[in-house]
């Protein structure tokens, strides 16, 4: 089970994909089906095409009593005491008596249904929204350099260098940063490979491809995930919101105009949005992932939405009580759904940033790069960090070496 808080998180982007896949269609009026002898009516297709809920009972429970059954031996008695019909039903809502050689999780459930809705929204709503959320970012991104340009320094340059981040403090970056761009062009590989790539190199040159592509994707994930540990721990005390963190924002970091330059220790409001939007992103995304990379060992929503429930959120929305009793395939898909999700908004997030840390700010990766930033640089763009660097160097130059 995964921490109460990543719950109420989860809760927070729900309506973006639960409605495709039934968890959060409306009601349907009570049906009578008495005419049919309890079985579907016109209403109950047009109820299921419109997306509405319903009740599924009057056909989950009917799959069969072969004690109530006809015996064999007469005209009408069916052979096993169930009909056909009755079996399939067991079988769609886990109900069938199955016994299996096989030992893995979930090899038991033959039958799920929701798989279709799920491969619908994952090739239409998500790669649609997602595929325009990432050309309209980089629309923006290249908008904003013909409008603003690069940003660079107001003062010439010092040619004194100040050392703005040690050797471990870029290793975790580089760790981060290199790890998350494989994974993301993997996973839109993944994502969009059959629609783009299979008709430019036919199925054959595909299947290698994707299934390297797997590979590096679910191996690379461990990497990401220390590197996010090693940020997290290297940088949360610098990322504590203050009062100078107003005044950024208030003037938008002076990133849409000359001359504007708020204060900001170490990291400045606008990397620290960042730095927490990475922190609860990642972790979301790497619990996703974890579950994924262990089929059916650890499931999320199941155990999510009954937490959920219980504290009342979902009714006080108005999503209603949301189901619990999901089959292992139905979680697993419901994970895969959020972890593409989470990812989408996360590089779109991630594009800005390596906009800003590269060709639209002048000075701003050779923080990364060498570590070291020019004293002109610090002093427009973190001006209090530097007075605070200055004054530690003064200080320690005061006391002198130990003897």
């Amino acid at each position: 089970m995964i921490p109460r808080p990543f719950f109420l998180m989860i809760l927070a982007m729900l309506a973006l994909f639960c409605a495709p896949v039934g968890v959060l269609a409306q009601d349907a009026p009570a049906i009578d089906r008495s005419a049919t002898g309890g079985a579907s009516t016109l209403d109950d297709i047009l109820a299921r095409q419109t997306k509405q809920k319903l009740d599924d009972s009057y056909r989950s429970t009917d799959i069969g009593d072969p004690i109530l059954a006809a015996p064999e031996t007469d005209p009408l008695g069916s052979l096993g005491g169930i009909s056909q019909s009755e079996d399939w039903r067991a079988l769609r809502y886990n109900k069938a008596d199955i016994t299996v050689s096989a030992r893995s999780p979930a090899a038991d459930v033959l039958m799920q249904d929701g798989g279709m809705a799920w491969l619908a929204f994952r090739a239409g709503p998500l790669s649609t929204y997602g595929g325009w959320a990432l050309i309209g970012t980089l629309g923006l991104l290249v908008l904003f350099y013909l409008i603003r340009g690069r940003i660079r320094t107001d003062g010439p340059l010092t040619g004194r260098k100040v050392l703005r981040f040690p050797s471990i403090e870029r290793f975790a970056h580089w760790l981060l940063g290199g790890s998350f761009i494989l994974l993301g062009l993997t996973g839109l590989f993944q994502l969009f490979g059959r629609h783009f790539i299979i008709p430019l190199v036919g199925h054959d040159a595909f299947a290698p491809l994707a299934i390297g592509g797997k590979w590096v994707h679910n191996n690379v994930a461990w990497a990401f995930m220390i590197g996010l540990i090693m940020v997290t721990v290297l940088w949360v005390s610098h990322n504590i919101p203050n009062k100078h963190d107003l005044k950024w924002l208030a003037v938008g970091g002076g990133l849409f105009s000359k001359g504007v330059h708020p204060p900001a220790k170490k990291f400045n409001a606008g990397q620290k949005i960042i730095f927490w939007a990475v922190i609860i992103l990642g972790l979301s995304i790497s619990v996703s992932g974890v579950s994924l990379l262990f089929p059916f060992e650890l499931p999320m929503f199941a155990a999510t939405f009954d937490v959920l429930n219980s504290i009342g959120l979902p009714q006080v929305l108005g999503f209603g009580v949301l189901p619990t009793d999901l089959a292992p395939h139905e979680d697993m898909q419901l994970a895969q759904t959020w972890h593409s999700i989470i990812a989408f908004v996360f590089i779109v997030i991630i594009l800005a940033h390596i906009y800003l840390g590269s060709v639209g700010m002048q000075g701003a990766f050779d923080a990364m790069g060498s570590g070291e930033v020019d004293e002109q640089w610090a002093k427009e763009h973190h001006g209090l960090w530097l007075e605070e660097v200055k004054a530690k160097a003064s200080n320690a130059k005061q006391v002198g070496p130990a003897e």
